[in-house]
């Protein structure tokens, strides 16, 4: 395999970036670098991290899709190993992309990492069993203002790959959200970052 160095990709929605890391192979294996403040900076994203956490998932679990209503979290998220659909729904308020999805295969083969700015609600569907999904929060996680937007919400419209898990597994709590129109209608975006 071929080096690789830092790569900052755009998106349709602005400050939703994919970034391809560093890597370094050898006989031995490979060394990665994730992060890079200067550099990050330098690509727009200036991510001051409040938390790391990390989950573990078997396939056909959705998560999602989360934010807080305050206490915004930026996240830099990969998967650590297997693969997973990502999404990222711009809420923030005012933003010509509001209420946009964009989705991402992330894996343990291709390496990407995804930055999601404050502002946006986030979740991902498990595509292979042993999931292990890492994210850096720029945020502190506070359940007070723990919420989310159902799934399969009619307004967003979410294109989730489900022909490629041979069932969903979701939490009491994740079928049970809220729609967008609800959000919507209680919040008109999220604000204040």
């Amino acid at each position: 395999m071929q080096n690789q160095k830092f790569q900052f990709e755009t998106t349709e929605i602005e400050g939703l970036q994919i970034i391809h890391p560093f890597v370094a192979y050898d006989e031995r294996g490979f060394f990665m670098k994730t992060y890079e403040r200067r550099l990050f900076a330098e690509h727009g994203i200036v991510f001051e991290n409040a938390e790391d956490m990390t989950s573990y998932s078997r396939k056909g679990v959705l998560r999602g899709v989360h934010f807080q209503t305050k206490h915004s979290q930026d996240k830099l998220i990969h998967v650590l190993q297997g693969e997973v659909w990502d999404v990222a729904v711009d809420l923030r308020k005012g933003s010509r992309t509001y209420g946009a999805w964009k989705g991402f295969y992330l894996s343990q083969e291709n390496k990407l990492s995804v930055y999601i700015p404050q502002g946006f609600a986030h979740g991902y569907l498990a595509l292979t069993d042993d999931v292990v999904f890492s994210y850096r929060c720029g945020q502190l996680y506070y359940p007070d203002f723990d919420s989310g937007i159902v799934w399969n919400d009619e307004t967003l419209k979410i294109d989730w790959p489900i022909d490629k898990v041979d069932e969903l597994i979701l939490s009491e709590k994740d079928r049970n959200l809220q729609t967008f129109k609800q959000f919507h209608e209680t919040f008109g975006g999220l604000g204040d970052f």
